[in-house]
């Protein structure tokens, strides 16, 4: 009984740490790369993570967390965001959510596949983490096209929905999913030490 109520308590202030961290990512410079109206994120690193170290569900719970965030973010601290805000708020929310939450589901039922096929650990980090990076770009900017791409706004990135998909996607996808490739499978191998250690019965 003890066990499982000291087990829970770790399980919550893991997953409290991990949205800490997504926290002070979303409001310092850590979390997002500004060019212009474009903005590349690195929050979907710690979404990854804990659906590594925590499972699927508890990944999406911190994807809702980004996703809140990044609301957040346009009301006045993101131009991208607030000019879709303008536009149309409920559209704005969803497509601020919903891919964040996928993020989170995506990369921790991968790990599951690839653990039950054995599959070396680096590599189930690793390929985890870019389905979250990708998932992110994939259903964000999916949304943007299907809520915004009728919109003055959006149009302005291109002429044709080919164009407008290489500005929106080229970078961010080369970026965001080498970023989250790398620093997540690292942060996820040493997160993992530490929570073991976390998790071990003290001796005193």
């Amino acid at each position: 009984m003890q066990d499982t109520k000291r087990s829970k308590r770790l399980h919550l202030t893991q997953l409290g740490m991990l949205s800490a961290i997504i926290i002070l990512m979303s409001f310092t410079p850590l979390g997002y790369l500004k060019v212009g109206f474009l903005e590349i994120t690195f929050l979907p690193i710690p979404v990854v993570v804990g659906a590594i170290m925590l499972g699927p569900l508890d990944g999406a719970i911190l994807g809702a967390i980004f996703g809140l965030t990044s609301f957040a973010q346009c009301f006045g601290l993101s131009a991208f965001g607030s000019t879709l805000l303008s536009i149309n708020p409920v559209y704005t929310f969803i497509l601020c959510l919903v891919p964040r939450i996928l993020i989170g589901l995506f990369s921790g039922y991968v790990l599951k596949g690839l653990k039950k096929i054995h599959a070396n650990q680096f590599v189930a980090y690793s390929l985890a983490s870019l389905a979250g990076a990708l998932t992110n770009t994939v259903f964000f900017v999916g949304f943007l096209l299907l809520f915004f791409l009728q919109t003055d706004f959006i149009q302005s990135f291109g002429n044709s929905t080919i164009e407008i998909l290489g500005v929106l996607i080229t970078v961010n996808v080369i970026i965001e999913a080498v970023v989250c490739a790398v620093i997540g499978t690292l942060l996820a191998k040493a997160l993992g030490i530490v929570f073991i250690k976390m998790n071990k019965p003290s001796s005193i």
